[in-house]
């Protein structure tokens, strides 16, 4: 029987705040009007809105949508960013012999969902404020496979030029955070906890009720986005 680490994603970002302060002050960073934080919709959005406000800093959101793989779409080979960059978990295309027509027609239909997906959280589907030379600060309620947050954090490193980035999450098991610092060598790596087994983020929240979209959009709301 697995334990429940928080009560809930409000729990999981105060929690979460309070080792980002002490990374942030040991690393001489005592002033956050630098750091925008990224927070993954929807669940991250939770997250995103506390952390920005404790820590006084901008909040955005970053949409990127995972592909799945041909006979289960469940499973993420893959993820897509606004830009129709992509990034490919190859342990797992190679074995599945995944054609390159798929990935491409996937890819197209993802973009779409993405597009829709910042109107309606954001009101905009381009970045007001440049991501370039910024520290960046990329959040979630949690990370499974890693697939849509390594995604990310690629394309803030070399589409948008990040001069720093942070990920930080409340759970997430320990090959995954493993192989996410192996890959963004440089970066910073921020989760409270690496349970085994670990199954799913969920099992770790005492409460971990969907977040609706009208939530993400109140969110947003308050944190100036006309929309």
């Amino acid at each position: 029987m697995q334990s429940v680490i928080f009560r809930d994603r409000i729990d999981a970002a105060d929690r979460l705040v309070e080792k980002l302060l002490h990374f942030l002050q040991e690393k001489d960073q005592t002033s956050s009007t630098s750091v925008t934080v990224l927070a993954i919709p929807r669940g991250g959005v939770v997250i995103g809105d506390i952390v920005a406000t404790k820590l006084d800093a901008k909040l955005d959101i970053i949409v990127s949508r995972k592909i799945g793989a041909p006979s289960n779409e469940e499973f993420a080979i893959g993820a897509v960013m606004p830009d129709g960059t992509y990034l490919l978990d190859n342990e797992a295309v190679r074995p599945l012999n995944v054609p390159h027509s798929y990935i491409e027609n996937q890819v197209n239909l993802k973009v779409k969902e993405i597009e829709y997906r910042l109107m309606r959280y954001r009101g905009s589907k381009q970045y007001e404020t440049q991501l370039k030379g910024k520290r960046i600060l990329l959040v979630d309620d949690g990370i499974a496979t890693g697939a849509t947050i390594l995604s990310a954090a690629q394309w803030l490193k070399t589409k948008q030029n990040c001069q720093e980035l942070i990920i930080a999450v409340p759970v997430g098991p320990q090959d995954t955070v493993t192989k996410i610092e192996r890959l963004l060598v440089q970066n910073d790596v921020i989760v409270l906890h690496c349970p085994e087994p670990f199954i799913a983020v969920g099992r770790f929240y005492e409460n971990f009720d969907q977040v609706s979209d009208e939530k993400v959009v109140e969110i947003m709301k308050r944190h100036g986005y006309k929309i």
